[in-house]
């Protein structure tokens, strides 16, 4: 037995495969493992009540996002409030990011259209070679400042343009505060366009902000009986840099771990098998940030156990839906003509009251008038997919017939 708040079982492994079924148990509950986390930016998944959670979409887990939540409402109303449980009203585990992720977009990747995955061919997009460069004129310019330096980060708010800070000890401290089960280690978050020597100085930037922020949270006494703290590996699509930043994060006192960074969807896979052959089997592997249905297979084949990802809202909110053909899961716009006259429901293969009695016509009428109530029932719709999508996967590993 052990008295950490966060804690993983394995249930079954497939024979031959870094695939397996789990438990991860947190103060608020089990997480049954494979399972997708959903995105709750600011403490809402956008147009859901926390209701909708429950009854129509069946979520274990909700993460939020610690930039965010520090900007606005602030992380010392949410711990005022009794934490994000609390505050959001939320009875699943919660877990936040560190603000890595957040740091990389404000930076190097802000208006350059750079996400988790690499597009194209690298060498022929615009090469990254290091850090913004501070001017009054960037500084002017809200959310384009991003200043890294040994000890942190310095950047400017996309709301308000006003400058702030965060060390590996102030983002600890500000999960603390907003009170998740899971919290995540402070990391540098490159862009897939960076150089190997620069990708490897951030990994070990990376690595010395991980011990920073595991003592942080060993200092706090309360919060470390609460929340279960995870490490990130980086190291951008170079598999020995990967291999090396799980080796490193695996020797030290993490409950969890994040696979952080951006990747190829060519090379995704073999990533994360690197990684994962690295890490310790007892301990639960979230993919952060990336969860469409084909990253989600590969990532349960390569031993990943939690994905989070703000796709399926996302599309949802465009008009964009998944559905189930004999091929897999496919998505259509429900924006296109033909829906216009598609009376038949958006999915009934799927248990779930709203994708069985809404029609393709009525969701698409409702997209077209722009009216509210679109956003709403396309979202429970796609997160219900993409969280039975892998329950699926789980009870398959759990029948021998992934």
């Amino acid at each position: 037995m052990t008295d950490r708040p966060v804690t993983f079982e394995t249930i079954k492994q497939k024979p031959g495969s870094l695939a397996r079924a789990g438990v991860i148990h947190t103060p608020h509950g089990d997480i049954e493992t494979p399972a997708f986390v959903a995105v709750g930016t600011r403490g809402t998944i956008k147009s859901l009540k926390p209701s909708d959670l429950e009854e129509h979409v069946g979520i274990q887990a909700i993460i939020s996002n610690t930039y965010h939540l520090f900007l606005q409402p602030g992380h010392e109303l949410i711990k005022t409030a009794g934490g994000i449980h609390t505050f959001a009203n939320w009875k699943t585990p919660t877990m936040t990011d560190s603000g890595g992720f957040q740091v990389f977009s404000l930076g190097a990747a802000f208006g350059k259209g750079v996400t988790k995955f690499a597009k194209g061919d690298l060498e022929a997009t615009e090469q990254y070679h290091g850090l913004n460069v501070y001017t009054k004129e960037l500084a002017s310019v809200h959310g384009k400042l991003c200043i890294v330096d040994e000890d942190g980060v310095t950047f400017t708010s996309h709301i308000d343009g006003s400058m702030h800070r965060f060390t590996a000890e102030r983002s600890i401290e500000i999960q603390h505060a907003i009170g998740a089960d899971i919290i995540v280690a402070f990391d540098e978050c490159t862009s897939p366009t960076a150089d190997y020597a620069y990708q490897k100085e951030a990994m070990d930037r990376t690595h010395r902000w991980a011990k920073r922020s595991i003592s942080a949270h060993r200092l706090n006494y309360e919060a470390q009986k609460k929340q279960g703290l995870y490490g990130v590996v980086q190291g951008g699509r170079h598999f020995d840099l990967r291999a090396e930043s799980a080796r490193t994060l695996a020797a030290m006192d993490f409950d969890g771990y994040g696979i952080g960074g951006c990747f190829s969807k060519d090379d995704l896979g073999e990533a994360l098998r690197v990684v994962n052959e690295n890490l310790p089997e007892d301990k639960p592997r979230h993919l952060l940030g990336i969860g469409e249905p084909e990253d989600i297979i590969e990532g349960v084949a390569m031993g990943c156990d939690t994905f989070d990802c703000v796709a399926p809202t996302r599309l949802a909110r465009t008009g964009t839906i998944y559905i189930h053909t004999s091929e897999g899961p496919k998505k259509i716009s429900l924006k296109g003509e033909k829906y216009k006259y598609d009376l038949s429901p958006l999915d009934e293969s799927l248990n779930c009251e709203i994708s069985r009695t809404t029609t393709k016509a009525y969701l698409s009428h409702l997209f077209r008038s722009h009216e509210m109530l679109a956003a709403h029932l396309a979202s429970i719709h796609n997160l219900h997919f993409i969280v039975n999508f892998t329950k699926r996967l789980r009870e398959n590993l759990l029948s021998g017939t992934l």
